[in-house]
């Protein structure tokens, strides 16, 4: 006949033991991939963000008056192409400029400068290399500016 086991101490400091090395290695492995992936922030500083918060609305407002349509994307080669119209479909005297800018902060910012071509589309100048980015783009014309956000693969 077989003698029965009896749970003891040291049966249950193994299963506590064995129980929390998990979880701290669950973190620890969460934490890591955590700092991995993200290499930067949204806002350097939340409160004073919102401050300007009611600013960049009034700006949003103003430049929606504008009526203007401005649409950007990446061309064959990887440089921005950019076609913009004014209210009345005007697609004539519009400047433009941009920052690329990696959403990760693993690449430095491109500064891009535009050349109206001749179909009245602006193109940059500079070539974006390969990979994710967001462009900050402002297009201006007679003293009045559009921004706009792309991102760009």
């Amino acid at each position: 006949m077989a003698k029965p086991r009896v749970f003891t101490g040291w049966h249950m400091a193994t299963i506590l033991v064995s129980f929390f090395l998990v979880v701290i290695g669950v973190n620890v492995f969460m934490a890591r991939a955590a700092i991995g992936t993200f290499g930067g922030t949204v806002v350097d500083n939340s409160y004073v963000a919102g401050q300007k918060f009611d600013d960049w609305e009034r700006a949003a407002r103003a430049q929606q008056q504008l009526g203007w349509s401005v649409n950007g994307k990446t061309g064959p080669d990887r440089r921005i192409i950019v076609s913009a119209k004014d209210a009345q479909g005007g697609a004539t005297g519009f400047a433009a400029t941009a920052i690329a800018h990696h959403p990760l902060g693993q690449l430095p910012e491109q500064s891009l400068s535009f050349t109206t071509g001749t179909d009245g589309q602006l193109e940059s100048q500079q070539v974006l290399p390969a990979g994710r980015w967001q462009v900050r783009l402002t297009v201006t014309r007679g003293g009045q500016s559009f921004r706009q956000i792309l991102s760009v693969q």
